[in-house]
């Protein structure tokens, strides 16, 4: 099984790739669209959950999403067919780093999508280069709620901590405009539903070639989270603006 594949069924149960619940992922949207007809990208779209929620909260807006997975997109188009949103929502198969548009947006959002440009800094570097004057972008990354043990920094990589997290930020010349640190209910939600969702696929198909591997990773994820992470990682979602306009 390719990660592609894994992370698909992980997320059965919780189609948003981070740990916010629905009231969150609202909150969040709605400081990121204060008007609601804007035009938003989404830089890691994943199966396109972000933009299908803010396309039904606001019929006046226009979106676009940028994966390199094929199976993602085909997931995103499937749904907004699905919920009639295909007129005003363009996929691009490509990666998010190289996504070159004619158009800026008033939204650019990239949440728990930054190892794909190397990093929450080089994430907002990518999401200015597509950002409307005045526009705002929500990003979502971790940083280290308490000192990791090495084999979390191993495991998830060498964030900050929240406070440094911000200042570099602030220092890279964005202003927050609102933000969202993830509860401890949502960060478990989010584990019990990713180890949950492939642990069920899996035993759901008793003769399936990938049951072992499925409930073998399924297994180690939790392990990782359980001993390696849950007392020491957070995850924090921005909405920024540039604050030299």
């Amino acid at each position: 099984m390719d990660r592609q594949e894994i992370s698909r069924i992980a997320h059965t149960g919780h189609p948003i790739a981070a740990p916010l619940d629905d009231d969150s992922v609202r909150q969040l949207l709605d400081h990121g669209l204060p008007r609601g007809d804007e035009r938003v990208l989404d830089l890691g779209c994943g199966g396109g959950e972000w933009l299908l929620r803010a396309l039904a909260r606001h019929p006046r807006l226009r979106a676009e999403g940028v994966d390199i997975s094929a199976e993602a997109l085909a997931h995103a188009r499937t749904a907004a067919a699905e919920q009639g949103v295909t007129d005003r929502l363009v996929l691009h198969h490509e990666d998010a780093a190289d996504f070159r548009s004619p158009h800026p947006f008033g939204l650019v959002l990239s949440v728990g999508a930054a190892h794909a440009f190397g990093g929450l800094l080089p994430t907002l570097a990518a999401a200015h280069e597509h950002l409307a004057p005045g526009g705002r972008v929500l990003a979502g990354d971790g940083f280290w709620d308490r000192t990791p043990s090495p084999e979390a920094v191993e495991m998830l990589g060498d964030f900050a901590d929240l406070p440094t997290t911000l200042e570099r930020v602030a220092a890279d010349g964005w202003t927050p405009v609102h933000g969202h640190i993830s509860t401890r209910r949502e960060l478990d939600a989010y584990e019990w539903s990713w180890t949950g969702s492939l642990a069920s696929w899996a035993l759901d198909r008793p003769d399936g070639a990938d049951r072992a591997e499925a409930l073998a990773v399924a297994e180690a994820h939790r392990t990782e989270w359980l001993r390696g992470y849950r007392d020491s990682w957070g995850f924090v979602s921005l909405v920024l603006r540039r604050t030299d306009g």
